[in-house]
């Protein structure tokens, strides 16, 4: 059996968006995934362990992206990086925001 594609997703704060995501595509048994935040005050902020360790990472908008590439510029080289364009304007397993997801990352992987 093939090893698991390794999964980050990463919003500002690790609240709503990327722990709805982790949620949701924990149960994939192709997936391994994580969540973390670019704010220093983030439930849980990303690292550049994470970021080491992700194959493939999504990000919720264009900054979260940028915040990425800045402070890990090295780790995030060759890395692809998708932005889902979605507003911080959902709460933790919104079902717009599980149908966005749904609909957004399968195709992407």
């Amino acid at each position: 059996m093939a090893e698991p594609t390794r999964v980050l997703f990463v919003c500002s704060r690790n609240q709503w968006r990327s722990p709805t995501a982790e949620r949701i595509f924990m149960r994939d048994p192709h997936l391994a995934v994580r969540s973390a935040g670019t704010s220093p005050n983030a439930r849980r902020t990303v690292s550049d362990a994470d970021v080491r360790w992700a194959d493939v990472i999504f990000v919720m908008e264009t900054k979260h992206r940028d915040r990425l590439r800045a402070t890990f510029g090295r780790s995030m080289q060759h890395k692809p990086v998708h932005v889902l364009d979605i507003p911080d304007e959902y709460g933790f397993m919104d079902d717009e925001l599980v149908a966005i997801l749904e609909a957004a990352v399968p195709s992407r992987l």
